[in-house]
């Protein structure tokens, strides 16, 4: 990350994981809070944010269960935040991030107005369920000083699957929908680029294409029919924000006609479906089907690395509705350690700390939380080029990646999704 002498708001850190790792290790329970109820810190001050943080830890509660990921905190930042902040970083992990949503419900419902969560990786159903309940710190994510390099103009960003995010959260990372073809026996030239054009494709050539059957853990499945709605109502937009039953009566059975309309041209003529993404990539591989899929910014280069799909795989996106998501951090409104949280929230929208975040080597593999374009200082700039410049041909361009990004719908679209094509499409006649 580049040195700057400028302010401590900015100030540069670098890290990497040999250095990181032998230094900093993870909690496994919460430290006692250790905040008054009024912790003394003004958000357009950044400098008595740091005061404040100086000396805390910061109990930040995440999903546990990718080993990979959790040295990459541990490493990356665990150890700048200790070096540069005087802040320990204490990663508690969760089966499911549900029991941290969970652990701040009870202790509203119990009256404390302390609790021990100070930091969430939350995006989706969760970060609903806690802005429902009023129990998430508000108005901080634009007083962040690197806030400047997000673009909250984005819908795929200020809308967490189709809930405004308003002042509660402040992106990590970011992931999208993507397919991936075999340059050996593809033309780029020959790439469906929109659903009419996929569907025209199968037909000329009968059984080569397949998708995930929607349902949950299938999330490739449900994306890839979430984004054909899409498509054939006009755009996303209308289906952000509140459930609009009417909305969906009108558009779901113009969903489920495209649907059927190509199942003949499928493989197995549509009578069975790939059941995740693994399958997927065995039938791409096996040269059975011509299109797999993915969500990684490296696009078909982990796959490749782990032998699942061809060396000559490599990844594509259709011209517009591609959908990707962002992961997030929210702070409970009853956390001990807001100034703590501001401060790691902070430094992982350092540019430098975001081009390693996307490079499967460093263990995490996901994409950007920033706006790449917003970067001005030319040594984080030649950070971000040089990382995704190691993602190879088999990656998406990061520009066109953000060019056909769009949001999530609402829970209670992706159900009916899921509950109806089963009945609607996998059982039809």
């Amino acid at each position: 990350m580049a040195q700057t002498e400028t302010s401590p708001a900015t100030a540069g850190v670098t890290v990497t994981a040999a250095t990181a790792q032998a230094s900093v290790s993870a909690a496994t329970t919460p430290a006692a809070s250790t905040a008054s109820p009024a912790e003394n810190f003004d958000l357009n001050n950044w400098a008595s944010v740091l005061a404040a943080a100086k000396g805390k830890t910061v109990n930040w509660y995440m999903y546990g269960g990718a080993d990979s990921i959790n040295r990459f905190v541990d490493a990356f930042y665990g150890k700048a935040l200790k070096d540069h902040y005087g802040v320990t970083l204490n990663r508690v992990p969760v089966a499911d991030t549900v029991d941290a949503v969970n652990q701040v419900l009870s202790e509203k419902q119990a009256g404390k107005d302390l609790g021990a969560v100070d930091v969430i990786w939350i995006n989706g159903e969760n970060f609903a369920s806690l802005k429902q309940a009023n129990m998430l710190y508000d108005g901080w994510n634009r007083q962040l000083p690197n806030s400047k390099l997000v673009n909250y103009d984005n819908k795929a960003l200020n809308l967490d699957f189709g809930i405004p995010i308003g002042g509660m959260e402040s992106p990590w990372s970011s992931a999208e929908l993507q397919f991936i073809y075999d340059e050996a026996r593809t033309k780029a030239s020959d790439l469906p680029r929109s659903y009419a054009a996929l569907k025209e494709y199968a037909c000329d050539h009968k059984g080569r294409v397949t998708y995930i059957a929607p349902g949950p853990g299938a999330f490739q499945g449900t994306r890839f029919v979430k984004q054909a709605l899409y498509e054939l109502s006009g755009g996303p937009e209308q289906w952000s924000g509140t459930f609009n039953q009417a909305l969906w009566d009108q558009w779901s059975p113009k969903l489920w006609q495209f649907l059927n309309d190509l199942k003949p041209c499928l493989w197995r003529q549509g009578a069975t479906y790939a059941k995740d993404e693994n399958e997927l990539h065995s039938l791409f591989a096996n040269n059975e089907i011509d299109f797999s899929s993915t969500q990684a910014i490296a696009g078909a280069g982990p796959l490749i690395k782990d032998g699942k799909v061809p060396p000559t795989a490599r990844a594509f996106v259709f011209d517009k509705n591609m959908i990707g998501d962002f992961n997030y951090l929210g702070i409970p409104s009853n956390a001990p350690n807001k100034a703590a949280a501001l401060v790691l929230a902070n430094l992982i929208l350092e540019p430098d700390l975001q081009a390693a975040q996307i490079l499967p080597n460093n263990g995490f593999g996901l994409g950007y939380g920033i706006d790449v374009t917003k970067v001005t200082d030319a040594n984080q700039t030649k950070a971000l080029q040089d990382a995704a410049s190691k993602l190879g041909p088999s990656a998406t361009d990061a520009n066109q990646l953000a060019k056909v990004l769009v949001s999530d719908m609402p829970q209670q679209y992706q159900n009916l999704v899921e509950q109806e094509w089963q009945k609607k499409v996998l059982q039809a006649k």
